[in-house]
């Protein structure tokens, strides 16, 4: 008999290691088949997956090549410590100085017999006459004034209490002298202005009958003038008086106005949701006009969070509940982990961050989306897909399978352990 030596095959790990190509699923990606074809789901076509490294450092991050991530356009940037300061935009309107409004009324009852302003933003200054006025009551002082006159000497509480009558319908002294010196009752006198700025409003009509106190015109200084913004409610905790603001007015293209913040409205306006924010701006020219649109910005500091990280938004992928960011493995190929983060207020472009970034490490600022949807393909962590810790438990705790498998040497042993942590949930193999 012929008895041949016993003759072991080689377990050859290299044609393993030259492994077939796995196709996935682009919806669903949880299918793993080892040839192409349909989806058993969606009856989509296959695509081939990525190869990944099966290490366990890096199981679960997303491997680009270079070449993709050029084509992706991924662009990262370190994270560093900054003194965040918050650009808020507000948008108003030029008003009047409510301080500055004044309404010119008569102080004698008549007729009118002729105005001397006849429209709504006539200039007006000080002493200036506005309305002839007849007044039966003048008619009956200035008699009075006359008979007093006389006996000036002898009773001069008298003469002077009939002049005091004229100075509070507010004829000047001089008026007063010239009646006094003519002996002629004069049955018309003028109005004249105590105030000057622009006529606003004017409430009356030649031949119309006034009463004391009545309104005649409603004039309006622009000497100075209020820049009322409008703040948010999420705009509130960054403003504050004293506030330097810098404001432009759309009717005036390429200037710029520098304002300080002197109020701020203490009472949210229940429909608009808003609060005024009011800039009190010196007017001498009179360039601004009440009701032009005027666009705000304020630059307010935040020391509360001085020497805080401060990344873009750009970098942030938010989901509502969840806000990620892809942080990328130290060393020259791109490979990248998903992680949640807190943020705190934002910056404009840019956020600031409470916990889950450390000082230096390098993250996706541009293409953050595209290195998602390369994980949600892959089935690993994404904005949509959060790592599940206790898969299968309601309590929290983890829970532990058994099951069998065979091999032939450590090679195998380790690679099927690698395999089984791979699974999403999966936290230890043995």
């Amino acid at each position: 008999f012929y008895a041949p030596d016993k003759h072991e095959e080689a377990h050859n790990h290299s044609s393993e290691e030259a492994q077939k190509e796995v196709w996935t699923c682009s919806m669903h990606p949880q299918i793993r088949m080892e040839e192409p074809g349909k989806c058993p789901i969606c009856a989509m076509d296959l695509i081939p997956l990525n190869s990944m490294s099966s290490s366990d450092s890096d199981h679960m991050a997303v491997h680009f090549t270079r070449e993709a991530a050029q084509l992706a356009n991924v662009q990262t940037s370190l994270v560093s410590r900054q003194n965040p300061e918050k650009e808020l935009r507000l948008y108003g309107k030029v008003q009047s100085d409510e301080r500055l409004l004044q309404n010119q009324v008569s102080h004698l009852s008549g007729r009118i017999e002729k105005l001397l302003v006849n429209f709504t933003g006539e200039p007006v200054h000080k002493g200036q006459k506005l309305a002839l006025i007849y007044s039966p009551e003048l008619v009956t002082a200035q008699q009075e004034l006359f008979e007093a006159s006389k006996n000036k000497q002898a009773q001069p509480e008298i003469y002077e209490a009939a002049k005091e009558k004229l100075r509070q319908w507010k004829l000047s002294d001089t008026q007063i002298l010239n009646i006094e010196n003519s002996h002629n009752i004069q049955s018309n006198t003028y109005i004249e202005a105590t105030t000057s700025g622009i006529v606003t409003a004017r409430r009356i009509n030649t031949g119309d009958y006034v009463s004391a106190g009545t309104v005649l015109y409603q004039v309006s200084d622009l000497s100075q003038v209020w820049v009322l913004f409008d703040a948010y409610e999420s705009d509130l905790p960054f403003l504050k008086q004293g506030d330097k603001l810098s404001f432009t007015i759309q009717a005036i293209p390429g200037s710029t106005f520098d304002g300080t913040i002197r109020f701020i409205d203490p009472v949210i306006d229940p429909v608009t949701r808003i609060a005024k924010v009011r800039v009190e701006f010196s007017n001498p020219g009179g360039k601004l006009k009440p009701e032009m649109f005027a666009t705000g910005t304020v630059h307010s500091k935040m020391p509360e969070y001085k020497d805080k990280l401060v990344i873009p938004a750009s970098a942030v992928l938010w989901t509502g509940k969840r806000s990620v960011v892809y942080v990328k493995q130290p060393g020259n190929e791109p490979v990248f982990n998903a992680r949640e983060i807190e943020l705190g207020p934002k910056l404009g472009e840019s956020f600031v961050i409470l916990n889950g970034l450390t000082d230096g490490e390098e993250i996706v600022t541009q293409g953050a989306f595209s290195v998602d949807a390369a994980a949600q393909l892959e089935g690993k962590p994404s904005m949509m897909n959060r790592p599940s810790t206790n898969e299968g438990s309601t309590s929290g705790e983890t829970l532990t399978k058994q099951f069998n498998v065979s091999g032939n040497c450590d090679m195998c042993k380790e690679r099927i352990e690698t395999a089984a942590r791979s699974v999403s949930g999966v936290l230890f193999a043995e």
